[in-house]
């Protein structure tokens, strides 16, 4: 538990530092959990790939308590139907893809291959590089390896129900969290209206070519906030104060970790 507790650090940092979408943390991930002979690089993606889909379902079912709150209180308009719907539709499409893709051999070596030859296409192209950056036919065998390990999964699904609320608790955590910040700025708000902002600026952090979402995750805090009632004079002040806390918090022993394992590396 130590270890994926540091690792967990180390990969904030990382995903902090380098947006990519989370594909940056996943990379760092599989090298370092691969420190392990018993766990194949697949196999580490693929945890990362599980932990994020399990993150995601579990906000669904969050998304549907905060809504039916909203609703209790009178504060559902047309707005903030329209950006639930929208985020459940992409959140549910993107686990849907990539349940498809992942779930036949042919179409993850069709897609992964597809998706490897456009990298290298990219970084000759536009990185001048003179040789490939990943090679197709290794490439090919991590995306079987990968395969299998998610047929493993899934013919022992049962077993993912504890996963899922752990990712429902860190969920419900970081929303809490920033309930107390309202509260120490003396400010009494709807919940709901927190795990709708909530999803709504980490999705557009995860995307964002700026550091940590900086500028677009607290422009769409507020903006999702004030459609639920919520003033941009209150929220914007507090979204400001629970990310900077938040990031005193995380990043400098996360960047910590990362030191050592560079230098334990070299």
């Amino acid at each position: 538990y130590r270890y994926l507790y540091r690792a967990s650090l180390e990969l904030n940092l990382i995903n902090h530092l380098f947006p990519s979408g989370g594909l940056t943390g996943i990379s760092y991930f599989g090298v370092k959990i691969s420190e392990n002979d018993e766990i194949s690089g697949a196999k580490a993606t693929l945890i990362q790939l599980m932990k994020l889909i399990m993150t995601i379902l579990s906000y669904e079912f969050l998304l549907f308590i905060g809504l039916f709150i909203l609703a209790a209180f009178g504060k559902v308009n047309n707005i903030t139907i329209l950006v639930a719907g929208s985020l459940t539709t992409v959140l549910f499409g993107l686990t849907a893809i990539f349940a498809y893709v992942v779930g036949s051999q042919s179409r993850i070596n069709e897609f992964f291959t597809a998706l490897t030859r456009f990298i290298n296409w990219l970084s000759i192209k536009i990185l001048r590089r003179r040789k490939e950056v990943i090679n197709i036919s290794r490439a090919k065998k991590i995306f079987n390896d990968f395969h299998d390990n998610y047929q493993n999964i899934t013919k022992e699904y049962k077993k993912l129900n504890n996963p899922f609320w752990y990712a429902f608790l860190a969920n419900l955590t970081e929303v809490l969290v920033i309930y107390v910040v309202y509260l120490a700025f003396g400010k009494v708000v709807n919940i709901g209206a927190l795990i709708l902002a909530y999803g709504v600026a980490n999705f557009a952090g995860l995307i964002s070519v700026l550091p940590g979402g900086i500028g677009i995750y607290e422009a769409l805090m507020t903006a999702v906030l004030a459609s639920a009632g919520i003033p941009a004079s209150v929220s914007l002040p507090v979204t400001i104060m629970y990310r900077v806390v938040n990031t005193l918090i995380q990043l400098p022993p996360g960047f910590y970790f990362y030191h050592k394992t560079v230098n334990k590396a070299k």
